[in-house]
């Protein structure tokens, strides 16, 4: 970005135009969703990496499927925002929000030398947050040695170290996208480790009853789950069997609540070619904090659930970076209507308003069906439906006795011979 580019978009970005604040699906729908309604409102997208239109979640399916991030480009930012009429601040960050003003204070570092660094101020009228979120790290696991595939670039960093053949790599967090990863990166002829904090896949959303199946699937297929351990730190070591000499040890303990128990012996560390921390996801507060709105540390910017408004004027937020009612919203099914709601409130249109509906959650795993309906909280009072070798259904009843959630869990079927 020059600041050549930075004066058009003070010039585009006037007070009766849109600011869009990150480039990933949510800041793409808002734009498909007011183009759709409007050719003619200005708009201006601020990302701090290229922009390019990526459909995430296929990147924890898309190492076994021999997909490059390119592959997974389905146009460049460059390109969708010509398509679409929009100004594109590329490989810039907003490092300021003067709500008095309506006042964006920008900086642009696509060059590594502070002297060629550029500086901008540039208006908006309506202002949405799409910053996403971004993954968590414990102080166990050191930035410059552990992976996430969050983002298209890592994960295009990653795919090229792990195509030079077979590996050992140890996933921490079995979540849903940790779970996905190790079979993902087991499908695709690499070992893998997979650790977690509780005792099964998925423990944190569903009962144990229904973990445990999950947790019998995966380590059906050759994937080492250590449940109930904590890893404790993570550093490289020198290794003569590797071609290049340099591996990763990872340390790990037990968690145990018997706070006599002296009989625990240290386990052997794990020696790894790589790390992938999926131990969560949390929201940057530095811009919300700048704009005044609404924030939990929890679960993001806290906006109204019928329109998607802060409680900052002319503010919105969508995606990953918001929370409706105190719940995060994570899930990329939900955004098209979101958007769509957004671009009516800013284009002044009437509209009924968003109602959010908690979307399908199913596990993209094939070695078992996993498939959740409502707000499941696996503390919750759970009862069985149906159970039988092949299927598990279970339901989650609230205070009112009413069904909160749902989650059905099924063996994959045999193919015919």
């Amino acid at each position: 970005m020059s600041v050549d580019n930075l004066s058009v978009a003070s010039a585009t970005s006037s007070k009766s135009g849109v600011v869009i604040i990150g480039a990933g699906l949510a800041g793409w729908h808002v734009i498909d969703a007011i183009r759709a309604k409007d050719a003619e409102i200005p708009i201006t997208l601020i990302t701090s990496d290229s922009g390019d239109r990526y459909h995430k979640p296929m990147l924890t399916m898309a190492i076994s499927q021999n997909k490059r991030a390119s592959d997974l480009v389905r146009a460049s930012g460059s390109d969708a925002a010509k398509t679409a009429g929009v100004t594109l601040l590329a490989d810039t960050q907003v490092t300021d929000i003067d709500t008095a003003t309506q006042q964006l204070q920008l900086i642009s570092a696509n060059r590594p030398d502070p002297a060629h660094t550029d500086y901008a101020t540039i208006n908006y009228g309506k202002l949405v947050l799409a910053m996403g979120a971004h993954p968590i790290f414990p102080k166990s696991l050191p930035q410059d040695l552990v992976w996430h595939v969050n983002h298209i670039e890592r994960f295009s960093q990653l795919q090229e170290k792990l195509a030079t053949g077979s590996q050992h790599v140890a996933i921490v967090g079995a979540g849903m996208v940790g779970t996905e990863i190790a079979e993902d990166l087991l499908r695709a002829g690499h070992k893998v480790t997979l650790i977690d904090l509780n005792d099964a896949p998925l423990s944190q959303m569903l009962p144990a009853k229904a973990t445990a199946r999950i947790a019998k699937a995966i380590e059906s297929q050759g994937i080492q789950f250590l449940g109930g351990y904590q890893v404790s730190a993570v550093t490289r070591v020198n290794n003569d069997d590797s071609e290049d000499g340099e591996k990763l040890q990872v340390a790990y303990a037990p968690l145990s609540s018997d706070a006599d128990n002296t009989d625990t012996q240290p386990l052997e560390p794990l020696i790894v070619d790589h790390v992938i921390a999926s131990t969560g996801l949390t929201v940057d507060e530095q811009l919300p904090a700048a704009a005044g709105v609404e924030f939990d540390r929890r679960t993001g910017i806290v906006v109204d659930a019928a329109t998607l408004r802060t409680n900052a004027a002319n503010i919105y937020a969508i995606g990953d970076c918001m929370s409706i009612n105190g719940v995060a919203c994570r899930y990329v099914a939900p955004l098209r209507a979101q958007a769509a709601t957004i671009a009516d409130d800013i284009l002044g249109h009437e509209h009924s308003g968003y109602d959010h509906k908690p979307p399908m959650i199913r596990l993209k795993n094939k070695a078992i069906s996993v498939m959740v309906t409502g707000v499941p909280n696996a503390a919750g009072n759970w009862q069985v439906k149906t159970e039988s070798d092949d299927e598990l259904i279970m339901d989650l009843i609230d205070d009112n006795e009413a069904v909160s959630a749902t989650v059905t869990i099924k063996a994959p079927a045999v193919p015919k011979a």
